[in-house]
């Protein structure tokens, strides 16, 4: 074990850990990245890669989504990751579904959206079934990047260009600042940061415990369209008008709730909605649902994956296609928060996402986290 002295060591290298190490190697901070695989393989890399920023909770959740998207577009091209797709479509086929985005509009967080036709939707999506969609939100703000490869590309840049150390399949058994008891040995750094994702039972297990977490279970597949076409924009539907937070919480999402529950049962009490992005081969990736507790079981249910897939059908016309791949991902989740920062010392933190958001929020976070390290 190297008798190197850092500023900062950082345990767990998803979004969350790579995004304080951006914002401490900015300030000019030696900092080493700890994790226990050989590369990140938790929820940082079974995502859309979809760095959303409308439909987030409004007020600090939106805002550090705004920023960290500036930051994603900051540095893709300086970290060689691509972005392959930009904006967002949510089409509605329901009158609810339309009152809701008039709502939205007209809230701060609908700053540079506009409503669009059916038509202007389907040049942009050529597959929307447009006899069953009466309308639609288009928004700029979104980037979409593949996490599969954009994920190592970040570590491998943050290696590179900031000498940034990893050291990768290093477990962490106590964090006692300044130093940080790893399977390879000591590490000495005068402050930590621990980004656990969704471990539990690990590091600071109790002070997790008091935020009330438990884990979100997601299902995802990747469907490879027989008749191949471009999709400019990532595509949303009309569940997800009722679940993401920036929508459903306007007062004018309480009919469309009470619809889809009744018309919609299943995709709701699987907590079903709709995404749809694309990636370079043509292929997209489509999801996903959500089932909670404290260990969810490994195993991907055909009739959920049916579930996404005919709310796929419903809003995409893809004549022929096949399955790819399936697989599920899993995340911290928390009812009243959907993150937290704890401070076990004045020189430790303790940083979870406690939503599906943590790709569309990380490099804004830790820019706060590191500014009060810091201060």
């Amino acid at each position: 074990m190297t008798e190197k002295i850092y500023d900062l060591a950082i345990v767990g290298a998803g979004i969350v850990g790579l995004a304080h190490a951006l914002a401490a190697a900015r300030l000019g901070k030696k900092v080493v990245v700890i994790d226990r695989d050989d590369a990140a393989n938790g929820a940082s890399i079974r995502n859309f890669g979809f760095v959303t920023v409308t439909g987030q909770q409004a007020g600090d959740c939106w805002q550090k989504a705004a920023r960290s998207r500036e930051v994603w577009t900051d540095i893709a091209e300086a970290a060689d990751i691509p972005i392959v797709q930009r904006g967002l479509i949510v089409t509605a086929r329901l009158p609810e579904s339309e009152a809701v985005i008039d709502a939205f509009l007209q809230t701060e967080m609908g700053a540079e959206c506009r409503r669009i036709s059916v038509k202007e939707a389907a040049q942009q999506a050529p597959a929307i079934r447009k006899n069953n969609i009466t309308g639609a939100l288009y928004s700029p703000h979104e980037v979409r990047v593949e996490s599969r490869t954009a994920i190592p590309r970040l570590a491998a840049w943050l290696k590179e260009e900031h000498d940034v150390d990893f050291l990768w399949h290093t477990s962490v058994s106590h964090v006692e600042t300044p130093k940080i008891e790893t399977s390879r040995g000591p590490v000495h750094a005068e402050t930590a940061i621990v980004c656990p994702g969704d471990d539990l039972t690990g590091l600071f297990a109790d002070r997790i415990a008091a935020h009330n977490v438990t884990r979100c279970k997601l299902q995802m597949l990747r469907v490879m369209p027989e008749t191949p076409f471009q999709l400019e924009t990532a595509i949303m539907s009309d569940l997800g008008l009722a679940r993401y937070l920036g929508y459903a919480e306007l007062p004018e999402a309480t009919q469309l709730k009470v619809r889809l529950d009744a018309e919609m049962a299943d995709h709701r009490q699987n907590g079903v909605h709709l995404i749809v992005v694309q990636s370079s081969d043509g292929s997209l990736v489509v999801g996903d649902s959500h089932h909670y507790g404290k260990t969810p079981d490994p195993f991907a249910d055909k009739i959920v994956n049916d579930l996404i897939l005919s709310e796929m059908n419903s809003v995409l016309d893809l004549r022929r296609y096949s399955v790819s791949e399936s697989w599920i991902g899993t995340y911290a989740s928390a009812p009243d928060s959907w993150r937290f920062t704890d401070a076990p010392d004045d020189a430790t933190r303790l940083v979870v996402v406690t939503a599906g958001c943590g790709a569309s929020t990380a490099f804004a976070i830790g820019e706060e986290t590191i500014a009060d390290l810091y201060s």
